[in-house]
């Protein structure tokens, strides 16, 4: 059996005994340990300092120098160190012209930040940080001396600016509104070849959250405060911890134009829960109430005469209201135009209609004016 076995460059024969232990020991050291490169890391013992330097002993590798513009940017930490100290620097250059490996302490500082950085993304660490900055789009936070960004979709319900047309600076008006708070955040890209830091408030309560989510299911009924009011719904905090969102279209059979006009912060509500993804609650405020469509069932047919409201003008036409919660479509193709429509059907004015299709199961109705 053979074995495979690594061979050494053997001192010149002409050498004597001690000068061959020495050369045989310098060629194993250089075997065991590569030689260094720009931009690794490298650690040493100061021996000496002076107004425009620092010498760093590098041990096998030689000696390491830090000066000019490397000294300048590092002299406040500079100041600190005194002979014997152990320091971390990065190499910016193997072998200047004096033979010396020059150095960066402050280099090796931001390596040694993107490195933590880097590992708090896979660990998930969390960090309390005041907001320093806000923008259209989110938050600027600073971490170890870098500038980082939170973005508005990465903030917790109870932060997110609720603008419900999407003004951007209507959201910047509620984001510089965090300024000066501190938030729980983790890092959630660390690209140093960027200078790019990107954080999460939301991550923190994703295992809690989804244990509170838990309790509940699709069809239940809950009572809840409401949160805020925006254009295209409501939020309805069930409990700590837990929100949930009813849309527009769920806050009341009859039309809502304005959620704001209805509900206020502080606001006791009840709904039913009809959606549970992704971590998200969907609620029916419209769920707990009594469907006006199932109760006029009996009390209209096709061809009946009723009197309706005009209560909003839409692409297809005009809606008109018959009674709470009961609408029907009078089609723009019953006029020459949008402008002939608006013209003969005033908004909040009553009108005499005949119902032209009545289908409650699919709470659909259509009318033409009465003649």
């Amino acid at each position: 059996m053979s074995t495979k076995t690594e061979t050494l460059l053997i001192p010149d024969a002409e050498l004597n005994e001690s000068e061959r232990r020495v050369a045989l020991m310098e060629a194993f050291i250089e075997r065991a340990s590569p030689p260094p490169q720009e931009g690794d890391l490298a650690t040493g013992t100061v021996i000496s300092k002076d107004s425009r330097s620092v010498y760093i002993d590098l041990g096998m590798f030689g000696t390491g120098i830090i000066y000019g513009r490397e000294y300048l940017n590092a002299r406040d930490v500079i100041k600190k160190v005194n002979f014997g100290d152990t320091v971390v620097a990065k190499i910016i250059d193997v072998e200047n012209d004096d033979g010396y490996i020059e150095l960066s302490l402050r280099e090796a500082k931001q390596a040694v930040i993107w490195g933590d950085a880097e590992a708090a993304v896979k660990e998930k660490t969390f960090f309390e940080l005041p907001v320093l900055e806000a923008n259209k789009g989110g938050l600027i936070l600073e971490w170890q001396g870098i500038s980082g960004f939170l973005p508005a979709s990465q903030l917790k319900s109870e932060h997110y600016p609720r603008v419900g047309d999407g003004d951007k600076d209507k959201i910047f008006e509620e984001l510089r509104k965090l300024v000066g708070v501190k938030l729980s955040v983790s890092i959630i890209t660390a690209d140093p070849g960027e200078g790019k830091l990107i954080f999460s408030e939301k991550n923190g309560d994703s295992v809690g959250k989804q244990r509170l989510i838990e309790k509940y299911h699709v069809g239940d009924s809950v009572e809840g405060e409401v949160t805020g009011a925006v254009d295209f719904g409501v939020f309805v905090k069930i409990e700590e911890g837990l929100e949930g969102l009813v849309h527009i279209s769920e806050i009341d059979w009859s039309l809502v134009e304005n959620p704001r006009t209805l509900y206020r912060p502080g606001d006791r509500v009840k709904a039913k829960i009809i959606e549970i993804k992704d971590d998200k609650i969907s609620l029916s405020i419209k769920a707990l109430k009594e469907n006006p469509w199932s109760v006029v069932e009996s009390r209209y047919q096709k061809g009946d005469r009723v009197k309706g409201v005009v209560i909003k003008y839409n692409r297809y036409g005009a809606l008109v209201s018959i009674e709470a919660g009961v609408a029907g479509l009078i089609h723009i193709s019953e006029f020459a135009s949008a402008e002939k429509l608006e013209q003969s059907l005033e908004l909040g004015k009553t009108y005499e209609f005949t119902i032209t299709l009545f289908e409650p199961k699919d709470q659909r109705m259509t009318l033409v004016l009465a003649k």
